[in-house]
């Protein structure tokens, strides 16, 4: 007989013993995981959930399931919890410790996410809270997705101190070297104070809940402290504010539900990262379309004032035209929209404000629109129709020379395909700002009722013929030479003078033509813009 035989009928009774043990162990352990990811998925309780629902706000793991496509979610880290003992915060240590972190896919592309829990310490920003926000942040980079981030945080966690405040400062970095790498969205959705306001700020896009969501660097009290005004928390940082006045927002939604289902669809227009194909969808809408009302959209008296809006949805595919900072300096229109389902950025003059003439907030918001399709590699299409900068002195005092010099810089600087329609004015300098042939425009028309020159035909007289007995005479040659496109066509400016009704198809031959265009800048670290 075999030692181990001998042996045997001792063994066995061990074995299972054993193997009972590591089975209650197992089960020990298993049970808690359990109790733990309940925990997490609970957040600061029932009775705190109730009470962001009262306030009509969504928690932060249901905004993730509307967010998301069905069971496409996998979260990162719900066990982690903050180490910080200071002031009894031993006792408040919640799994997931107040955001919930990891990926998922909308419409079938896969996208990263953290949506901050208010319910657990205010959705305060801790260390480890950071640490979170930074892994999906990392991970996003290497395999090229866009990072959505839903913020609702009462800002940085006091009880930590510096670690809270260092925390913040490395996703600031991090937002920083992600830009023009992924896209990057933040979703204001409930307070967004102190430094917590910088991070949507380096972010491509903002958008804002109305009524329960607020930005703002300093709040109500300590503005009545230094100043003696009296503000409210909406007044002061609410999406009116943001939206309108100071065009921090791009955009504000009704309610939670609604800001997740239009980011949804906003995410179909950007590519997945710098590196990634434009999204192309398909399209009923066809190339040859012509629409006769284009012929007619210009009035005939270059006074008056005309809907760009319009003139946009009758050239791009059928409602494709996603406007952002709709309601934040009218007078120029940015926005996305698709052509033959490929997606391309939109920027235009609306005459129906301020006639479409360029000031310091519109020179801003469109620079930063174009830079950012620039970084993604959307073409860029143009509409004209700008008798010029604003005049004024606010707008002097203001920098309209430097802030003007910004929409310059970027359409200079941008290497994507270029497509400009002058529709009506384009005078002076904003007739070069915007896209014109000089700054490498790839293919630049007009329409025949285009006008490219200094300035109208009253200011030029006024110059030119100061002295003329017969002004009204002068006027009319001016506007013979000048009130045409064909000037500027003879000179090699313009590529070609259309029919209005054929720019769509023009425009969508043109993106075909250029699909593979390639155009690089100089070598050099970075450009100066002048910010």
């Amino acid at each position: 007989m075999s030692l181990f035989s001998k042996l045997r009928p001792t063994l066995t009774p061990y074995c299972l013993l054993r193997s009972t043990e590591l089975r209650n162990k197992a089960y020990s352990t298993v049970t808690v995981i359990n109790e733990k990811r309940k925990q997490a998925l609970e957040g600061g309780g029932k009775a705190r959930q109730e009470s962001q629902h009262k306030k009509g706000k969504l928690t932060a793991r249901e905004r993730l399931n509307l967010l998301l496509d069905k069971n496409s979610f996998r979260e990162y880290d719900p066990f982690i919890e903050h180490d910080c003992a200071d002031f009894n915060m031993d006792q408040h240590k919640v799994p997931g410790d107040g955001v919930v972190t990891g990926y998922g896919t909308i419409y079938g592309r896969r996208v990263f996410v953290y949506s901050q829990d208010f319910t657990v310490l205010g959705g305060s920003l801790s260390r480890t809270n950071a640490n979170k926000i930074l892994k999906v942040m990392d991970q996003a980079m290497l395999v090229g997705a866009p990072i959505i981030g839903l913020q609702d945080s009462g800002g940085a966690r006091i009880q930590e101190g510096v670690d809270s405040l260092a925390g913040y400062a490395d996703i600031f970095q991090k937002n920083v070297l992600a830009s023009g790498v992924v896209p990057q969205i933040s979703v204001i959705m409930g307070p967004c104070a102190g430094g917590a306001v910088y991070s949507p700020a380096l972010t491509d896009f903002t958008f804002m809940v109305q009524d329960t969501s607020y930005m703002f660097v300093t709040g109500p009290e300590v503005v009545k402290a230094v100043t003696g005004e009296r503000v409210t928390q909406d007044d002061l940082g609410g999406a009116r504010t943001h939206t309108e006045k100071s065009g921090v927002a791009h955009g504000v939604f009704v309610n939670d539900i609604e800001a997740l289902r239009g980011v949804r669809d906003f995410l179909t227009y950007l590519p997945s990262s710098n590196h990634a194909r434009i999204p192309q969808i398909e399209c009923n809408d066809p190339i040859d379309r012509q629409d006769a009302a284009l012929d007619t959209m210009i009035p005939s008296d270059s006074n008056i004032a005309y809907d760009m809006k319009e003139v946009i949805s009758r050239i791009v595919d059928s409602h494709s035209f996603y406007e952002l900072s709709a309601h934040f300096a009218g007078n120029v229109l940015v926005g996305l929209a698709r052509l033959n389902g490929q997606s391309v950025g939109i920027v235009a003059n609306q005459p129906l404000v301020s006639s479409g003439a360029l000031d310091i907030d519109a020179s801003v918001k469109a620079a930063r629109f174009i830079r950012f399709c620039d970084a993604f590699n959307l073409p860029l299409i143009t509409l004209v129709d700008v008798p010029g900068f604003m005049p004024g002195m606010n707008q002097e005092h203001g920098g309209v020379i430097r802030h003007g010099a910004k929409l310059l810089y970027a359409y200079c600087e941008a290497t994507v395909p270029k497509l400009t329609v002058i529709t009506r004015k384009a005078y002076g300098g904003a007739y070069i700002v915007m896209s014109s042939k000089h700054l490498r425009g790839d293919y630049n028309v007009a329409w025949p009722s285009a006008e490219i020159a200094v300035m109208g035909a009253s200011g030029a007289v006024e110059i030119i013929f100061k002295n003329h007995k017969d002004k009204a005479l002068m006027r009319k040659e001016y506007k013979e030479k000048f009130a045409t496109p064909l000037f500027a066509a003879k000179k090699g400016y313009l590529d070609d003078i259309i029919s209005p009704r054929e720019t769509r198809t023009r425009l969508i031959e043109q993106l075909d033509l250029l699909k593979d265009k390639v155009l690089k800048n100089p070598l050099k670290k970075h450009g100066s813009i002048p910010l």
